[in-house]
């Protein structure tokens, strides 16, 4: 059992943050140094999220900590009384939307009651089916830098595609493992000068981070393809070679390249099914077109007592999770009569909005994946398979969205299978919608229990784990 502190059946506590990523770290942090009872919730072995994955032992001494800050704010906040319950899924609520109902790592039912919920769920990798993605050697760009942070080298030729700024230094992070990048290629123009882009002369640090990944790239010799998508991954019994052409004009290839490594990746979605779960009012982005929480600035939902911070809220960088989490410890200080500081308030507000200014700049640059995801899911040639789970064609989708009763992603769930793998939709939920005649590409699949597989005997464990009063 990883957990830092043993899980009896049922908990309470002051605050339960769901995610120890940046967003929950900084949450919990500043409650309990404000003398909160905090309880801190997360299924991965050590706190730290994706972002602040903390290497094991061998990582450390072949490579090192790549990012040695979260280090230190994982000792902080244990240093601050913070119950750490590492290796926990939480995996839904109970019937009265205010408990949290949990696995322990050996499986184990566990419930948790607080007087206030901060879910920092994070997000997942948006993605897009295309033919071939189903072969080994195709990875997201984000695991394709955890591993290389971890030291692993996954392929000796790679091209890097999708869309977003996180592709430069995905790129930068394989050929520091010696990876040999033959390619960037990225959906949209966001590195063509353009009126858009004169506001990043308004964040000289952002802009030098932009040289410096560019520079790399310039000194291997990568070639950076704007306008340009993945067309096809070719390959027998695992990627061989990927087309590239142009987004504007799919007949048009750009290049053929040979390769044993195929990241592809659009971008980041909020993880925010446990917010539902709890009732919270959400509402569709416009340009993400991604369901996200209605949150008042500090991240409190519709329902009072819980706040949503972090990617879970939107998805905009670790600068903006950290920000997020403390501004709603702070929102919930306040409320809980322990006036914080509000000198500390106000700078935290005005440093929300400075990287807000940067989220819009951002979403300037690069395509909408509201328009960029229905446009890519529609032109699938039909045996491409969208549901990798259960082998599900997008002729298979497209077929059950036309019958009758199949209106909404449900109902193409049901008649397919497609969506209710392992993955439950995670990856293949917003080309689901778009499938449909007419669907905006959204990934509106509703938030079911349980959120994660877990085995059964943690949910026939409730019946003897009742709840206390808080």
């Amino acid at each position: 059992m990883s957990a830092d502190t043993a899980a009896p059946a049922a908990l309470t506590a002051d605050a339960a943050v769901v995610g120890a990523g940046p967003a929950g770290l900084a949450a919990a942090l500043e409650l309990a140094r404000a003398g909160l009872d905090v309880l801190l919730l997360d299924e991965q072995a050590e706190p730290g999220g994706q972002y602040y994955r903390r290497p094991g032992p061998e990582v450390l001494d072949a490579v090192g900590d790549h990012r040695p800050e979260g280090g230190r704010l994982v000792a902080r906040v244990r240093a601050a009384g913070v119950r750490v319950l590492s290796g926990h899924t939480v995996w839904g609520v109970d019937d009265d939307r205010r408990t949290l109902l949990a696995a322990s790592p050996g499986g184990a039912a566990v419930r948790v009651r607080a007087r206030w919920v901060v879910a920092a769920t994070g997000a997942y990798e948006r993605s897009v089916p295309f033919p071939g993605w189903q072969l080994p050697g195709v990875v997201t760009p984000g695991l394709a830098q955890h591993m290389s942070a971890e030291g692993v080298r996954l392929g000796r030729r790679a091209v890097v595609a999708g869309s977003g700024p996180f592709l430069l230094p995905v790129a930068c992070a394989l050929l520091e493992r010696g990876v040999r990048v033959v390619a960037v290629a990225e959906a949209g123009r966001p590195y063509t000068p353009g009126p858009a882009s004169l506001g990043a002369l308004r964040f000289p640090a952002r802009l030098a981070e932009l040289a410096s990944y560019a520079a790399r790239l310039a000194r291997h010799g990568v070639r950076v393809h704007q306008d340009t998508v993945v067309a096809r991954a070719h390959g027998a019994d695992r990627v061989e070679a990927v087309t590239l052409t142009r987004f504007s004009d799919p007949e048009r290839v750009v290049a053929r390249h040979g390769v044993d490594l195929l990241c592809v990746g659009y971008g980041f979605r909020p993880q925010a099914d446990l917010p539902r779960l709890l009732g919270c009012a959400v509402d569709r982005d416009p340009a993400t077109g991604d369901t996200v929480p209605r949150l008042t600035p500090t991240g409190r939902s519709s329902v009072p007592h819980v706040y949503v911070v972090g990617e879970a809220a939107g998805a905009a960088g670790a600068p903006t999770a950290l920000a997020r989490g403390r501004a709603a410890a702070l929102d919930i200080l306040a409320s809980s009569g322990r006036a914080p500081d509000r000198g500390e308030r106000r700078r935290l507000a005005v440093h929300l909005a400075s990287l807000a200014g940067f989220t819009r700049l951002t979403a300037a640059l690069y395509p909408a994946p509201a328009e960029l995801v229905p446009a890519l899911a529609r032109r699938l040639p039909g045996p491409t398979l969208v549901c990798r789970c259960e082998c599900v064609t997008a002729d298979a989708v497209r077929a059950a969205a036309a019958a009758e009763g199949g209106s909404d992603v449900p109902a193409v769930k049901g008649g397919t299978r497609a969506g209710m793998g392992l993955c439950q939709a995670r990856e293949c939920g917003p080309a689901l919608e778009a499938l449909r005649a007419g669907g905006p590409g959204t990934g509106t699949v509703p938030a079911r229990v349980p959120l994660r597989p877990l085995p059964l005997a943690a949910v026939l464990e409730l019946a003897d784990t009742p709840g206390e009063d808080v």
